[in-house]
């Protein structure tokens, strides 16, 4: 069974740091890409980031460059680093399995659990 299991997420305050943690379980790197999304209150979901099949294959979706992503091989986790954190990304951030990698929250095959992200002004 596929499953995808987002954690880390908190409450932080503005300019402070996060990381998030998609752990897979069920698929291999080349059945699925991951991706991060995420959903403020009131918003559509929009994408985050994606990590290709192979890791230096990242995409970044958003305007501002302060979250990278890095991947464990061994422990089968994308981890999605926040860094000076904006009241603006408080939301629920979700991690996805996708086919390739897309802005498009409808291009998701497989969701995981969100994780509360807060940030305080």
């Amino acid at each position: 069974e596929v499953q995808l299991q987002a954690s880390g997420g908190g409450l932080v305050q503005a300019g402070g740091s996060l990381s998030l943690s998609c752990a897979v379980s069920g698929i291999t790197w080349d059945d699925y890409v991951i991706g991060w999304f995420r959903q403020a209150p009131g918003k559509e979901r929009e994408g985050v980031s994606c990590m290709g099949v192979d890791s230096w294959n990242t995409h970044y979706y958003l305007p501002e460059s302060r979250f990278t992503l890095s991947r464990s091989d061994a422990t089968k986790t994308v981890y999605l680093h926040l860094k000076n954190l904006e009241p603006d990304d408080t939301a629920v951030y979700y991690c996805g399995g996708l086919i390739r990698c897309s802005s498009n929250s409808h291009d998701v095959r497989k969701w995981g659990r969100g994780t509360q992200v807060t940030v305080s002004s």
